[in-house]
This record gives structure tokens, C-alpha cells and sequence, in this order.
């Protein structure tokens, strides 16, 4: 085993493949040191990509390292080949690496690679046989390349649309509209149902065991109980995001918060652990208590807290610095307010800017 493998790469965005190359190194050296290249022509920084990587091989022996680099692309110059590797040798003097002893690569210039560090060379998968994918196939189709994208980076690239609001204002119908809308797109768009009303109905089925008369005003509840819900409202996001490139969510771990200030008062936070690890958000929908008829379906109980509910709302999305947009009038002007953004935010989501000189990796068709 050698004690330092070297992997380098744009990881534009990271896939499956990119995954074989790390873990190969991974698995062959006592250290594999990542280096992940971003230019500013490019939409996606090195960080962001770093990241990614950092969550997908976190406790393994691997360091990912992201790396600015501007320099332009040119395999026959020896001038740019220069530029290039002193990029790579900072970068690894900067995380205290002196010696590379393999370089791990599924490119032609590999060869040229190692010998510049005085290093072996390993070629993993250069035919793309094992994962049939590349950088280049996941930018120029993305939607039908989700699932080649490693889990981390499919959580921070899918667009998250998630939709609040007080009881009885028609939360669950946009959620529901804007999901049979993009399934037409997205047959894999998973739903993300408000696990707060079943959880509920788990506690009042509980309490009948004991006392079969006792209804939902009966129930007793505590701080662990929002945090409960809290945690599961992210883990049903996150799946979602691994599952298709949007997610259209009926609340979250933020209006858990409020709900929990509802029922408990302000001095309960069982839900803000949850919030705080909260996934990235692109845009809340916030429906409007305005000119929606009350449903008491037995379980709501605020009718008369609608316009207090819709306030606190307002305040706290504004003050946590997220999007949002108040969605008025009938289910049909709602779904059209929405699906303008969303489509945008679609449109923005698939376009992968590059510099002149990006390379396309382009894979063989088998005959």
C-alpha cells in the first residue's frame, strides 16, 4: 500500500464515477488527497463540490481539498502543464503534503501526471465501463442523470419548494396541485406530507388505548414531541432531494418551530435543533388565510389564529432571510404563481456555465 494517492478533478458535478475513483485510492494508499478544481467561469464553486465530496466520504482516510484555479486547459502546452501542477503542488503543500507517491485517474494524461510528481499511476475505469457517466452527461442532462450524482450533491442541487401556512388555508391542496403538476416531469418527485398530522394521529390512538372517549384536544403535548416531528419533516426533505430535482414540501422543521410556539408558548425550542440543521431552501410558498373558507375536519382547532398564525409566518421567514411569497386567490391562480417561479428556478437549476477551454468528456457507444 503507498501512503499518499493524489485524485484531481473538476467534480462538475460529483457522480458515481467520481466516487469509484476516490474510494479506489482510498482503498490503495494510507491517504487520498482530493483535489477538487474550480474555475469563477464555472456555476458551481470548488467549494460548494468539496463539500459534497467531504459529506460522501466523511470518517474515510480521505481529504478533499478545494482548489481555485483559473489557469486554461491545454494538454500540449508544456507552459499551462507548468501552471497547472504548481496550483496542485500548493495546494498540497498547504495541507502539509510534500510527497504523492500514486496518482489515481480515469484520463489519458494520467501517465504524464504521476510522472510529474515522481509517482506511480493508477487508471481506474478509463473506458467508463463500471459507471457509464460523466461530468459533461450529468450538466447537459441532469434530470435524467439524477441518480448518478452522488447523494450529497443531489441534496444541494435539487430545488426545494416547501409550503406553509396556518390551518385550513389550503397548504396541502398547493402541495398536492404542484406535485401531480411536476410529476408529468419529475415521475420520481416524492412526496413530503406535513408528518406532524400523522404523528398526531399515532398520539390520540395511543391515548384511546387508555381512554377510548378521549379526542384531540385531549392530548398532552411536550417540546420532544415538535422535536420529534421536526427531525422527521428534514429526513422526508433530504429523501426526497436524493430521489428527483425538486422538492415540494408540505412544511418544514422552521413551521414545526412555530407550531410548537402555538401550542407551548415561547419558551419551548424541542424543534430548533431541527431548524438549525435545516437543508438548504430555494423558495417558501406561504398560503394566505384570505378568502379560504375554514374546514374543520375534527382535528384543526385555530380557526379564530388564522391572521395571528399568517403574521408569524411572515415575521420569521423574513427574519431568517429566506424567499418568499404569499400565494392568494383560487387554486388555479395559486398553482400558476407557483409553477411561474418554480419553472424558473428549473431553468436556472440545469444551466452549467463553463469556460472556452472546458474539455467534454464524451463516452463510447458500445456497438
Amino acid at each position: 500500500m503507498t501512503t499518499n494517492a493524489l485524485v484531481i478533478g473538476k467534480f462538475y458535478p460529483p457522480h458515481a464515477g467520481h466516487r469509484l475513483l476516490i474510494e479506489t485510492a482510498a482503498a490503495g494508499a494510507d491517504h487520498a488527497y482530493v483535489l477538487v478544481q474550480g474555475s469563477r467561469f464555472e456555476t458551481l464553486t470548488a467549494t460548494q463540490r468539496a463539500d459534497w465530496l467531504t459529506e460522501e466520504f466523511d470518517g474515510a482516510n480521505v481529504t478533499i481539498v478545494p482548489v481555485r484555479n483559473d489557469c486554461p486547459e491545454d494538454y500540449a502546452s508544456d507552459e499551462i502543464w507548468t501552471a497547472q501542477l504548481e496550483n496542485m503542488r500548493w495546494a498540497l503543500k498547504a495541507h502539509g503534503v510534500e510527497k504523492i507517491d500514486a496518482v489515481y485517474t480515469s484520463e489519458s494524461y494520467g501517465d504524464r501526471l504521476a510522472a510529474a510528481f515522481n509517482a506511480v499511476h493508477v487508471l481506474v475505469d478509463l473506458a467508463r465501463a463500471t459507471h457509464p457517466i460523466s461530468g459533461t452527461m450529468c450538466r447537459e442532462e441532469l434530470t435524467g442523470n439524477w441518480q448518478h450524482l452522488v447523494p450529497a450533491a443531489r441534496r444541494g442541487l435539487a430545488v426545494r419548494v416547501i409550503v406553509v401556512g396556518a390551518e385550513s388555508t389550503g397548504t396541502t391542496t398547493l402541495s398536492e396541485d404542484l406535485r401531480a403538476h411536476y410529476r408529468q416531469q419529475f415521475p420520481e418527485l416524492a412526496d413530503v406530507p406535513e408528518y406532524g398530522r400523522y404523528y398526531t394521529y399515532e398520539l390520540l390512538e395511543a391515548l384511546q388505548l387508555r381512554n377510548p372517549d378521549a379526542t384531540v384536544a385531549d392530548l398532552v403535548w411536550t417540546d420532544t414531541d415538535f422535536g420529534i416531528i421536526a427531525n422527521r419533516q428534514n429526513t422526508l426533505e433530504q429523501a426526497a432531494a436524493e430521489a428527483a430535482p425538486l422538492v415540494i414540501a408540505d412544511t418544514d422543521a422552521l413551521a414545526t418551530t412555530l407550531w410548537e410556539r402555538y401550542y407551548l408558548g415561547d419558551g419551548s425550542y424541542g424543534a430548533y435543533d431541527a431548524q438549525a440543521h435545516l437543508p438548504r431552501r430555494d423558495v417558501y410558498l406561504l398560503t394566505d388565510h384570505n378568502g379560504v373558507d375554514f374546514e374543520d375536519d375534527g382535528w384543526r382547532e385555530g380557526e379564530h389564529r388564522r391572521p395571528e398564525m399568517t403574521e408569524w409566518f411572515k415575521e420569521t421567514l423574513t427574519d431568517e432571510g429566506h424567499s418568499w411569497i404569499l400565494v392568494t386567490g383560487s387554486p388555479e391562480r395559486r398553482v400558476a404563481t407557483a409553477t411561474a417561479v418554480i419553472d424558473a428556478m428549473l431553468a436556472q437549476q440545469n444551466t452549467f456555465t463553463s469556460p472556452a477551454w472546458q474539455s467534454r468528456t464524451v463516452l463510447e457507444v458500445a456497438a
